[in-house]
This record gives structure tokens, sequence and C-alpha cells, in this order.
């Protein structure tokens, strides 16, 4: 029973209680002041959600777990954020969380909305309240079973792999439900190892750069055969490598994954070739890649709708790359007759599947002029176009490389277009010699990172033979005689990462330090020289900060 009449002191401790559990109050309404004083001393903050138990009707059966989520939100806000774990810390659970056990669902929205869009009702739930790591943030939601899977993995130094063969998944599972916590907060993860060295700031230091001077994910370009449909005049590698059984394919993304996971970074695997889907177990081999959380991508030729959608039902692709080399009559000149039409058609598959479709050109002499003409007839065809300069490698040594002294009026042409044209992209490093001109803010360049040579960025041959590039002879090693791990931190790899010496200190080397494809096809020392087609006037001078 309710107190008929309060006293001007119960009618205070009301108030008071009120404001730290204003749903609570507001779901009692104009009885909360009767309420609370028909508790009597025994309602203290502490208390109340016990208190609440036996004094509440049944159609607010719900409100002592109401009261234990705002009592559970009010000493979190009273908390510091948790910092972040230092670099080669371990992961680790948020030192803020709270996982609260609550007899009740659905409370959560009415924690937040005032006009609740469901209503509590019967049943277990879990609530994770908890503070973003610096930012201090308030986050407070239900905790889905990937979030408790995730948690339980790490609070009990649980071995992954046991774990999924447990729950009957793939370990790419568990690993995903705990990538997924660190983005949400639930756990901390130190920052990614995969990190530039102090050689490639400015000259003035690192101030504004820091976005480009760490990676948060590595790619591996994997060419998993030689063998191909095409044959085309600029083919940097058209000899014959036996490839890999899939079981060794399988201890490489084993390897892979060790890798990703010891970087604290997340795996892409760019399945490419030749044709890649000419490799006899590709579809195997790209259901492994799946099974271990690896975001998957090809660099092929045309395929049949059929292919893809196989493919898709595996895991959807993060894209796929194709290429042209110009106009139809030029590029059907270059990589067989037909070609071009049957990549146009290939696009429309690309575009009704929702795959995020790129096209790529080699740029020579011969169809620098014909770039823009074809970047118009991809518009709306395609999500991304964009070129690499001609590495005169392999076959390619015999084509004609685009001219240097209109290389910088082309790239201006290019990028004013890009202006109106959402399908052009940047992507030659550079571009930012322009911008920077320019004062205007600088993109990543190549790989997001400049020359993301042996940095977040290697490819693997079919017989196992690691390269910081596949464009230019780039040998680090072998992954069937050394771990990926141990391969990317070896002395070869190094040397690839440091790029030239010419670009030290120079104000853009963090997007930039040009194509060491194009340096060592040149004639050039990729250790010494900077790009051919660099025209950064006083790249020796004090850095200029670009924010």
């Amino acid at each position: 029973m309710l107190k008929e009449s309060i006293t001007y002191g119960e009618m205070m401790e009301a108030k008071w209680l009120k404001a730290l559990f204003p749903r609570c109050a507001e779901q009692v309404g104009d009885g909360w002041d009767a309420l609370i004083a028909g508790l009597g001393e025994e309602a203290v903050p502490e208390a109340l959600p016990e208190c609440l138990e036996s004094a509440v009707t049944s159609q607010l059966a719900y409100l002592p777990d109401l009261a234990r989520l705002e009592l559970a939100l009010h000493e979190l806000q009273g908390t510091t954020a948790p910092a972040s774990p230092e670099k080669g810390a371990d992961l680790q659970i948020n030192p803020s969380l709270t996982l609260l056990p609550l007899k009740w669902r659905n409370l959560c929205s009415i924690l937040w909305d005032r006009e609740p869009r469901v209503v509590p009702e019967p049943g277990q739930e879990f609530v994770l309240l908890y503070k973003i790591a610096a930012k201090g943030k308030v986050r407070v939601r239900p905790a889905s079973d990937r979030d408790l899977l995730a948690l339980k993995v790490m609070a009990e130094n649980l071995d992954r792999q046991a774990v999924a063969e447990e729950a009957g998944v793939t370990v790419g599972k568990v690993d995903a439900a705990i990538e997924d916590a660190c983005d949400l907060g639930l756990l901390l993860s130190p920052p990614s190892a995969i990190r530039r060295t102090d050689a490639h700031y400015p000259a003035d230091g690192h101030d504004g750069w820091q976005r480009h001077l760490r990676s948060d994910y590595f790619t591996l370009q994997w060419h998993v055969t030689q063998a191909c449909d095409l044959h085309c005049k600029h083919c940097y590698d058209r000899s014959t490598i036996s490839p890999l059984t899939l079981e060794q394919g399988k201890i490489i993304l084993d390897q892979f994954r060790e890798f990703v996971l010891d970087q604290k970074v997340h795996g892409q695997v760019t399945f490419t070739g030749g044709n890649p889907l000419l490799y006899a177990h590709f579809e195997e081999l790209y259901r492994e890649a799946a099974k271990r959380n690896f975001t998957i991508a090809i660099l092929g030729n045309p395929t049949t709708r059929d292919v893809i959608e196989s493919l898709q039902q595996i895991q959807p692709l993060s894209f796929y790359q194709v290429s042209l080399e110009g106009l139809p009559e030029h590029n059907d000149s270059i990589r067989g007759a037909g070609h071009f039409q049957r990549i146009m058609e290939f696009l429309e598959i690309l575009q009704e599947l929702s795959i995020y479709s790129m096209v790529m050109l080699t740029l020579t002499r011969e169809n620098m002029g014909q770039v823009l003409e074809l970047a118009e007839i991809l518009r709306g065809k395609v999500d991304l176009f964009t070129f690499n300069r001609l590495s005169q490698t392999g076959e390619g040594a015999d084509l004609a490389a685009a001219g240097k002294e209109n290389y910088r009026a082309f790239l201006e042409e290019y990028l004013e277009a890009a202006k109106s044209n959402s399908t052009i992209s940047l992507k030659d490093n550079l571009i930012n010699i322009i911008k920077a001109e320019q004062d205007a803010k600088p993109f990543g360049g190549c790989t997001g990172f400049g020359c993301g040579a042996a940095f977040n960025f290697c490819s693997l041959l079919p017989n196992g033979d690691m390269h910081a590039c596949r464009k230019f002879q780039s040998p680090i090693g072998n992954v069937l005689e050394s771990s990926l791990l141990e391969l990317y931190h070896s002395p070869a790899a190094e040397r690839y990462r440091l790029g030239p010496e010419e670009c030290r200190g120079c104000k853009i080397r963090p997007v930039c330090g040009g194509c060491q494809a194009v340096i060592q096809s040149s004639g050039l020392d990729i250790t010494i020289n900077r790009d051919p087609y660099c025209f950064l006037k006083d790249v020796d001078k004090s850095a200029e900060k670009i924010a």
C-alpha cells in the first residue's frame, strides 16, 4: 500500500531519487513520491532496486530491473574513460565494462527513448554498460551472442580454435566476434604494429600525418596461378610456375591469420593470377579464406554470373577488379579481340549483384590520351576507375612508357576530371605533389600509405615466393620455408619499406615515395633514386606541414 500523505522530508527524498532514477520515475508517474515515501529509510540508491521488488504492481514488475540499469549507468558516468593499450600490450577487456544480467528485455529502449518503440517483456537479457576508450562516450546496449562469445574467450583466456570446434563454427567466426568487440569498444586492442619508421616522416616531424603512418589492415595479393586465358602485351610474367596444392594453400592461410592477429590488423586476401579462377582448387581456397575471417577480393578476368553467384554464397566479395587498356580498338589490340565488350557485359553482372567493381588501366605512351575518354564511357558502369604506370618488366619491356615531359599535365587533367566524374579514383602517388602545391588535403596514395610495398601489402607467387610488389622484382623469401611474419620483419622487406633515400624528408613522403616498379624498370636503384617521373621541386628542403 502507498502512503496517502508524505512529509516534506520524504518529498525531498523522492525528488533526489528521481534525479538518479528519472526513467523509473517517469514509468511510475504521479505516484513516485508516495512510492518512495512508502519505502522508508531503506530507499537509498544502492538498495532501491531490491526495495522495489515488493513495492510495485504487476504492471510495473520490470521497474526493479530498470532501476538496476539506471543505477549502473549512474555509477559508470562517475568513472574516468579507460586508456587505450600501449603498443605491444595484450588485448584486454574494457575495464569500465559492466555486464548486467536482467530478467526483463527491452529496458534499454526505455532508458534512451522518451517514447520507447518496444515494451518490456519477461526474459533474460544481458546489458553492456561501458565507456569508449579515450573519448569517454557512454555506451549502453543489450549484449548479442557474439558479444558474449568474445567476452567469454577473453575473460577465460580460451583457445579460439577449441572454442570454434566446440561451438561447431569456423575459427573465423570467433575471430570476427573478437574483432567486432574491439570495434565496439568492449575489448581494447593495442594499436596496429603496421607502422612507418621515422624515415617516412617529413623533415619537420609527423604532425598531421598520423593517419598515413599506421595501417589497420594488411593485404596479401595472392597470385594463385600463372594460368591465364589472355596473353596481354604488357604481362609482367608469363613464366610457368607450378601452383601450390590446396593443403599448402591452407597452411599459408593459417600463416596469414597468425600474422594479422600478431600485428593487430584486419587481413584481406586478394586473389589474382594469371586468372585466379583457373586455379584447380579456387572455390575451395576461397572457402578456406572465408573461414578465417579475411576480407576477400579478386583481380581477374570476366567470368560467368553463375561463378560469381557461387562465390557470393560462400562470402560476399569486397570487390572485383578487371582491366581495360583504353578505348575498344586499342584495348583489344593489347588484351585480345572482343575483350572490351566482354568487360562491359561483366560489369553489368557485377552491378546487378551489387558487387563493388573496379577497372584498372596500365598507363603507356600509346593510351595516355585515351584515359579520360574511357573514364567517361565507364561513368555509372563501374564504381572505381584508375591507372598504374607501366612497369617495363617482362613483356611490358616492349611497350613505351608514358612520356615524362607531359606527365604532370596529364595528372592535372586527370585530377580536374575527377571533380566531376565520381568513377575516377586517385592512385598515383605523384598526384600528391599537385595537391601539396594547391594546399589541398593529400589522399593516401597507391595503397593508402604512399608506396605500400612490403608495408601494408605484399604479393605471393604461385610457388610461395613473397615479393614486396608484383610489378617489379622484389623478392623477400618463401612462405613455405619461413613464416610470413618472419619474412615481413626481415631485412629484405625493410629495404623495400624504406624506399629511396632521395625521398627521405620530403614534405609528402607519408603519402608518396613514387613507384618502385617504375624506378627499377627505368634502370635506377630503388634504394637510392626517387621516381624518375617526380616533378617536385626542392625535394630536399625542409618539409611543410600538410594537415
